[in-house]
């Protein structure tokens, strides 16, 4: 049995397609864990969702912070963006199972010793505070709460954790470290407006995964999200958006016994976005 992690998809399934048969997937030996944004800025995202629901219980995949822009569409709580291409799961005839199956899909994952998220985690989080919050969203998600949650879902308040925030507040602030954090100060403030590489981090803040006394940094996290930075490939953390939307590659890492034996295997995309990387 192989394992594999993937970066950001985008509704690029022509190169999901590709990388599948490039490792030679197979879905009764393999399993793949998907990082998040498995649609949205590309041209086949309903294909793509297709795709990973074939594969079975062999595709684990994370809920990123477009797949849950999609699920606020679908519940009419959020208009479709300029750049967003996401007619095609919306107007299909198989909508509903689709996106019954994008709900049943996790906030956060830990496997094979690795912590895996879509953006990343909040400095004073442990693993298993990391693991507990993503479950309460994801009920949250799955239940009966889940309308009116879609409804406040967007905003960057509360912008850093307290252990005391209750209901929409509490959620919304897990969501934002899980799917939209880059950087952060020291404190665990999160700042949402720089899209760019490590090197342009506003005035007192960190890439989330450089803050000192990170209580993950024990654990090996994996991550997506961010196309500007690239593949990062440390033995704490492993960045695999490697902005396939936007003309670069589509990545997968096979995990070997130690990360030294991990191989890194891509195939290259066309560009579907014009300019640069959003969010």
């Amino acid at each position: 049995m192989a394992v594999y992690l993937v970066g950001d998809i985008q509704g690029c399934d022509d190169a999901l397609a590709r990388l599948l048969a490039a490792i030679d997937f197979s879905a009764s030996r393999d399993c793949l864990y998907v990082l998040g944004d498995m649609v949205n800025r590309g041209p086949d995202s309903a294909a793509t969702l297709r795709r990973l629901m074939r594969l079975g219980a062999s595709a684990q995949c994370i809920l990123g912070n477009h797949d849950l822009h999609l699920l606020a569409v679908a519940q009419g709580v959020r208009p479709a963006g300029r750049l967003d291409t996401l007619d095609a799961v919306l107007k299909a005839a198989d909508a509903p199972a689709l996106l019954a199956w994008l709900v049943q899909q996790e906030m956060a994952i830990q496997a094979h010793d690795i912590l895996m998220v879509h953006a990343g985690v909040l400095p004073g989080w442990t693993t298993l505070q990391t693991l507990q919050l993503a479950r309460e969203v994801t009920e949250v998600l799955r239940g009966s709460e889940m309308p009116d949650f879609m409804q406040s879902l967007y905003g960057n308040t509360p912008d850093h954790w307290q252990d005391n925030l209750t209901g929409h507040d509490r959620w919304r602030t897990v969501v934002n470290a899980l799917t939209r954090l880059r950087f952060c100060t020291p404190e665990g403030v999160m700042e949402f407006e720089t899209k760019e590489a490590v090197g342009a981090a506003p005035a007192g803040f960190l890439p989330w995964f450089d803050v000192p006394g990170r209580r993950t940094a024990g654990t090996t996290v994996a991550f997506g999200h961010w196309s500007t930075l690239g593949w990062l490939g440390r033995p704490d953390v492993i960045g695999l958006d490697t902005g396939c939307v936007w003309g670069g590659c589509l990545t997968a890492l096979r995990l070997g016994q130690r990360p030294a034996d991990h191989e890194r295997i891509q195939v290259h995309c066309k560009s579907y976005q014009q300019p640069g990387p959003g969010a």
